[in-house]
């Protein structure tokens, strides 16, 4: 069970630092704002630290579960928050063929976790 949880919060850490990042990044058409202020900025610190928090739950998976599970587990599940999030933090707009592709790949994910014995 706690392989699960670790894949878990190794998708929200990747989400979380996708969104970091892009919340960092939007302040450069800004005047006055140049790319140091950014790289100084704390949403990209706080970002730089989840994706170094991703990669330890990343490994610490690979550990209990097989690759063909994590990997794909933990990219399109973090495909599926970043996207959704993006619809409600940044009001972007998400096609309905994006959407109908993210609920493949989560059913895929879906599959994927439902097939596997450990």
């Amino acid at each position: 069970m706690l392989k699960w949880v670790v894949l878990v919060v190794g998708i929200g850490a990747n989400a979380g630092a996708s969104i970091l990042i892009k919340i960092a990044v939007s302040r450069i058409e800004t005047p006055g704002i140049s790319w140091l202020d950014i790289a100084l900025s704390p949403s990209l610190v706080v970002g730089l630290i989840l994706y170094g928090i991703t990669f330890a739950a990343y490994a610490l998976a690979l550990a209990h579960l097989p690759l063909h599970v994590v990997h794909p587990v933990l990219t399109a599940g973090a495909i599926a928050v970043v996207a959704a999030s993006s619809v409600f933090v940044f009001n972007e707009f998400v096609s309905l063929p994006v959407l109908i592709g993210i609920m493949l790949v989560s059913l895929g994910v879906i599959l994927i976790t439902i097939g596997t014995k450990q």
